[in-house]
């Protein structure tokens, strides 16, 4: 006989589903629908929903996935659908398995898997009774392959350290109980880093049969998960690996090689910048898949949850990292026509000006202003709208020099602060000496009566060009 999964159950059922709603709609002569990603109203771009943007459907992203988030490493939330909505997340547990074990044992940790573990099912690493190896090999079991036999080897073993680093004597801990000590640190980890709505019940993410219960998370957590745990550099390593061979010791004492293939599609499919991290499914998560990216420096997590299909999850990831970095362009500071002659630094440059900054001094003399880095720019989301600036400019007394600070730009992205520069003189600008003073202020009398102005004007000549949204260009 041969036995189906959990999974190929679920899919079984999804496809007789599907063919009994084609063969009742062809017999009532119905239309039949396409499945298609789609663009809601109530997504959430950049902290406001498409309909309050008054974005077109060309300008968002189109995908299937009932639950899904875009981050950058930073925390900044490009896209949100259903993002706090409560859900399973099936073998994207592992984020957290991984990361509870990396921050709680050393890497050659000794793990032995126990009967429980090597009979778990589902996806598995091919983990027999009484294997041992490694923490870190068991790590690559637990996410190259989604072993769930890793997952509770991992559990059990860790989590007896644990109860042993609390005061605790874990020579008579049962396996259950070493696995309750391990998913109490997943919980308290995931409460730390941020996460509103997430209970972890098991180590790999199974949520029917006897695993049925009240396992769950969320999009945005997810996110959280996956941000932490990409900054561990193994966990980064791991993940980033499309198929390793690992070696275990069999209970006999002899050395068993396994070969152990990535689940992660993007990884494989060359991707642009694919850089891990973890893919789930069960019949109440669906196709699921926290991606990783990075271009240029620049990281982005997409969580997707709940698509249509194991591949329609991967497009989903790739359309909104896409989306992101297609939307993502450098905004140039300076812009304007103004130019002087500097000798800050000692030589002679030609600077461009973008401010003239009144010097309390003098009636009418300013002091030109330049900038340290002509050239510099800055990433903005386009879709956010364009940039804004302010200006603040010193109260200027003295004598001026080139290079000194006289006042500060910042820009802003509404009303987000995305850059502050300060301005410095272009010029060199004395006070007045002795004599000059005294002219200045019969000069000033004399324009306090006339009602004319007694200190020059500030004068800004920066622009801030439009931001050209890609999708109208």
């Amino acid at each position: 006989m041969i036995k189906t999964s959990a999974k190929q159950r679920a899919f079984s059922w999804y496809a007789s589903l599907m063919a009994c709603v084609l063969v009742l709609a062809l017999g009532f002569g119905l239309a039949v629908p396409p499945a298609y990603a789609d663009v809601r109203k109530a997504d959430v771009v950049y902290g406001l929903t498409v309909d309050s943007r008054g974005l077109s459907v060309a300008q968002c992203p189109s995908i299937d996935a009932e639950y899904a988030l875009v981050m950058d490493s930073e925390g900044t939330v490009y896209f949100e659908r259903n993002a706090d909505s409560p859900t399973q997340i099936a073998s994207i547990t592992k984020i957290m398995t991984a990361l509870v074990a990396l921050e709680s044992a050393p890497l050659d940790t000794l793990i032995t898997t126990s009967s429980r573990a090597a009979t778990v099912g589902e996806s598995s690493a091919s983990l027999l009774e009484g294997d041992t190896m490694t923490l870190e090999i068991a790590l690559k079991a637990l996410l190259l392959s989604s072993g769930n036999d890793a997952a509770i080897a991992i559990a059990e073993n860790v989590g007896r350290l644990l109860y042993e680093q609390g005061g605790g004597d874990a020579s008579g801990l049962s396996e259950t109980e070493a696995e309750a000590v391990f998913l109490e640190r997943m919980n308290g980890r995931a409460a730390e880093l941020g996460c509103t709505d997430t209970v972890f019940e098991n180590p790999h993410g199974l949520d029917d049969g006897i695993w049925q219960g009240d396992q769950h998370s969320c999009a945005a957590d997810v996110a959280i998960m996956a941000q932490a745990a990409m900054k561990n550099e193994v966990f980064r390593t791991i993940v980033a690996t499309p198929n390793e061979t690992i070696e275990v010791t069999r209970a006999d004492g002899t050395k068993a090689s396994l070969y152990l293939e990535s689940t992660d599609e993007m990884l494989k499919n060359g991707f642009e910048g694919a850089c891990g991290i973890k893919t789930g499914f069960t019949a109440l998560a669906g196709p699921s898949f926290a991606g990783a990216a990075n271009r240029n420096g620049v990281e982005m997590y997409a969580i997707v949850i709940h698509s249509t299909s194991e591949a329609q999850r991967f497009t989903d990831a790739q359309t909104l990292l896409d989306w992101v970095f297609d939307h993502t362009t450098e905004y140039r500071l300076v812009n304007t026509s103004q130019t002087a002659s500097s000798n800050a630094g000692g030589s002679s440059d030609e600077v461009p000006v973008l401010a003239e900054v009144a010097h309390t001094g003098w009636i009418d003399r300013t002091v030109k202003a330049t900038v340290a880095d002509p050239d510099q720019v800055i990433d903005i989301f386009d879709l956010n709208g364009n940039i804004s600036q302010s200006v603040e400019y010193e109260e200027l007394e003295g004598n001026v020099h080139a290079g000194d600070k006289i006042g500060t730009l910042t820009f802003k992205q509404r009303n987000n602060v995305m850059a502050t520069v300060d301005l410095i003189a272009a010029e060199d600008v004395d006070a007045p000496d002795l004599l000059e003073g005294i002219g200045v202020w019969w000069d000033r009398l004399f324009r306090g009566f006339s009602g004319q102005p007694s200190v020059a004007e500030n004068v800004l000549y920066n622009e801030t060009p439009l931001v050209i949204d890609k999708a109208n260009a």
